[in-house]
């Protein structure tokens, strides 16, 4: 027969190797969640007490806890803080989540894979975006849109550059998705385009020389000289980033993978109608476009340009005494007209009287 005394020993010796347990800061434990207080997720983790998830390890501020856990189920936890005096231990969900995301991470970044990230905010020099939980950094120049074109919430495809836990460095590019899948669609292009093709085109890049069209896996340039038969101060003038256009293909150079491109060759050329209309000695009336040193030049015609040179500007100024600026009317003569050469001489005298002048 055991003695009570015994009996009681025994049961206490069950008892503490029921939690007999050795957990430390740092440990990757598994825990069933019991509920949840204003601290944040109950945990059983087999220690003398419940241990607490505190609700800033536990979700985030747009995040419900009660949605995020369900009670009764087995979870993985890092052990934050070992126990207190009361033999409570601190936990963290999402530093093992954070873990685990950083872990796939990797992987994608060894593999070379195209991830899909959600831009959170939009700052100086780039755009700061999440991947799973971890945030990254995508710098302007790694960008094929301009910053100014994502929004908060819009999720776009990314390489990884540079990948540091240890820094804390977590770099992207959204230009790289673009150049390692175009390879393949450059080619491609390339051995089926040709000069005097018409092709359909995105407007993806807007500079001030002029526009750049991606044709399905290359930009080809459109010149500022190529967007209109009128003059152009600026290719926003016509043109945003996202139109879908229309151009012809004007040059291919094979060895340096360009293409140049027109808008305005789609265009009847103005020169040819100019010339039935217009002759030598005429007097019109046009609009100033520009304004050089040398001279004005002057549209006599829709989309054709003459030039008016600087004494003749000067000499009209004096007799007027007006000071005319862009997009001022003025009447002039045409002195020379060479269609081919698509060049027109202006003067503001009536070329009669300056022949007679010169007799």
């Amino acid at each position: 027969m055991v003695s009570k005394s015994k009996s009681s020993d025994l049961d206490f010796e069950e008892l503490l190797k029921k939690y007999d347990y050795n957990f430390q800061k740092g440990d990757l434990v598994k825990g069933i969640v019991c509920g949840f207080d204003s601290q944040g997720v109950m945990v059983d983790i087999g220690a003398k007490t419940i241990a607490i998830v505190p609700t800033r390890e536990a979700v985030d501020k747009d995040e419900n806890i009660e949605e995020k856990f369900e009670k009764g189920k087995e979870y993985e936890f890092l052990i934050i803080k070992e126990e207190d005096e009361d033999g409570k231990f601190l936990l963290s969900k999402k530093k093992v989540d954070f873990a685990y995301s950083w872990k796939e991470l990797e992987k994608a970044k060894a593999a070379d894979e195209t991830i899909l990230g959600t831009v959170v905010s939009v700052v100086k020099g780039g755009v700061l975006i999440e991947i799973s939980g971890v945030r990254g950094f995508v710098p302007s120049s790694q960008l094929r849109a301009k910053e100014t074109d994502l929004e908060v919430g819009s999720q776009i495809e990314l390489k990884i550059l540079t990948l540091d836990s240890q820094q804390n460095n977590f770099i992207l590019s959204n230009k790289k998705v673009y150049d390692d899948s175009a390879v393949e669609a450059r080619k491609n292009v390339f051995s089926q385009i040709e000069p005097g093709q018409i092709v359909k085109g995105d407007v993806v890049r807007i500079t001030d020389f002029g526009a750049f069209i991606d044709l399905g896996g290359i930009d080809g340039l459109l010149p500022l000289s190529q967007l209109s038969w009128r003059w152009i101060d600026h290719p926003t003038d016509i043109l945003k980033v996202g139109d879908k256009i229309d151009v012809e293909v004007i040059a291919v150079d094979h060895d340096k993978q360009r293409v140049s491109l027109s808008l305005k060759n789609l265009e009847p050329d103005p020169w040819l109608e100019a010339e039935k209309q217009i002759k030598e000695g005429d007097k019109v009336e046009g609009t100033i476009t520009r304004i050089k040193h040398f001279g004005a030049f002057v549209e006599v015609f829709p989309g054709v340009e003459a030039l008016l040179p600087h004494a003749e500007l000067t000499e009209l100024q004096n007799e007027t005494k007006n000071i005319f600026n862009v997009g001022d009317k003025i009447q002039t003569y045409i002195l020379k007209f060479n269609p081919t050469d698509k060049r027109i001489a202006l003067t503001v005298k009536e070329p009669k009287e300056e022949m007679q002048s010169e007799e």
